[in-house]
């Protein structure tokens, strides 16, 4: 079985890392970071533009009608540059949300304004510490009014619409909310990672309807995070990647005593082993997004074992890069930082590793059991 990308997708991933270079360099970032600003209005404007919001989008709503590889390959590049833009919340999330379930009338009304960039979705599920489950979520919808506080959403600051997990008497489902209303308070969060905008959502019998017209169940939501799970593994694995190609060439251009540091053991063997975890990542983000594109039955457990060894290699791979770069790296004028932000902004935006963790032994023992 080949699980590489066509020529084609190939050819993508040149050109979208050709158009990167020259619209969203590192400084962009910073930029972000270091101002009063949420996101890069100009990157997302240039995105929208390229018609990357809509890259697995069918045409008929607006999208390109290209399918989930060319988005994986478009989130590894964006991982790369550290993009400063809701991507992620408002493709990976809302847009495969209204794709699994949304009602016709709802993917009409949604899609295309998220597929030019008109609109801004994001999910909301985490209320304060912990994935609450089934049984523990405390926001409630009653008579079509929600009600209930989220904690934190990501790009909840800058988002139109949120996607919010809430129950209905024994029901579970997501309501679609207009952020916009009265009934919705956003309060700023502080975050390790600023160029990335937090927010805390306060819903106060706010008016609502039903993602496919009524409450959709776990195992639908679930499945929804399976899907963002693989797509931000291949963003993880981008940021990854690139922190390690930069280390590598500080290392082989940076000398002491009369020899590159990168021929000396202590940091030979750390590249190696952070060279292998690159390439394990990669298997299993490839594995994912096979499963993804394909709607196999392997999604779930793909997308389990693509989250946690992104998140984990991306974590390694920004204090590796701090690390190794000695006392430039700790500066804040290095680029290193904004990696380890990135990462740890990643490896919590759909929970935890741990929680991927054991719904990966889960999901490998009711497969156990099954067979």
């Amino acid at each position: 079985m080949n699980f590489d990308f066509s020529d084609d997708q190939k050819l993508l991933r040149e050109n979208v890392r050709s158009f990167l270079a020259k619209e969203a360099p590192l400084t962009l970032c910073r930029q972000v970071l270091e101002t009063d600003g949420k996101y890069s209005t100009t990157l997302w404007q240039a995105v929208a533009a390229q018609g990357w919001l809509g890259t697995a989008i069918p045409e008929k709503y607006g999208g390109a009608g290209f399918g989930r590889l060319e988005l994986a390959v478009i989130a590894e590049e964006l991982g790369r540059v550290l993009a400063p833009i809701p991507f992620g919340s408002s493709v990976y999330l809302a847009s495969e949300a209204l794709l699994v379930a949304g009602t016709e009338e709802q993917k009409q009304r949604y899609l295309p304004r998220l597929s030019t960039g008109e609109a801004i979705g994001t999910l909301a599920h985490f209320e304060g510490a912990g994935d609450p489950g089934n049984r523990s979520l405390k926001s409630t919808v009653r008579n079509g009014k929600l009600s209930g506080e989220k904690t934190p959403v990501p790009d909840g600051e800058i988002a139109d619409f949120a996607l919010v997990t809430a129950k209905s008497g024994r029901d579970f489902g997501l309501a679609i909310v207009d952020l916009h209303t009265r009934e919705v308070q956003r309060e700023h969060l502080d975050s390790l990672d600023p160029s990335r905008s937090v927010a805390a959502l306060r819903f106060e019998r706010a008016p609502v309807e039903w993602l496919g017209g009524r409450p959709c169940g776990w195992d639908t939501l679930q499945h929804i995070f399976d899907r963002a799970a693989v797509l931000y593994a291949f963003e993880q694995l981008g940021g990854a990647q690139r922190a390690f190609e930069i280390t590598r060439e500080y290392t082989l251009n940076r000398y002491a005593f009369g020899r590159p540091i990168a021929s000396f053991q202590a940091l030979k063997h750390r590249l190696a082993d952070w060279y292998v975890e690159l390439e394990l990542t990669r298997s299993n983000c490839y594995y994912g997004a096979w499963a993804l594109s394909h709607e196999a039955p392997e999604l779930a457990v793909a997308a389990c074992g693509a989250r946690v060894s992104a998140t984990n290699t991306f974590e390694l791979a920004s204090k590796e890069m701090i690390q190794m770069h000695g006392g430039m790296g700790f500066t804040w004028e290095h680029d290193a930082h904004l990696f380890y932000r990135r990462a740890r902004y990643l490896a919590a935006v759909l929970g935890p590793a741990p929680v991927w963790r054991e719904r990966l032994v889960t999901c490998l023992e009711r497969r156990e059991e099954a067979s």
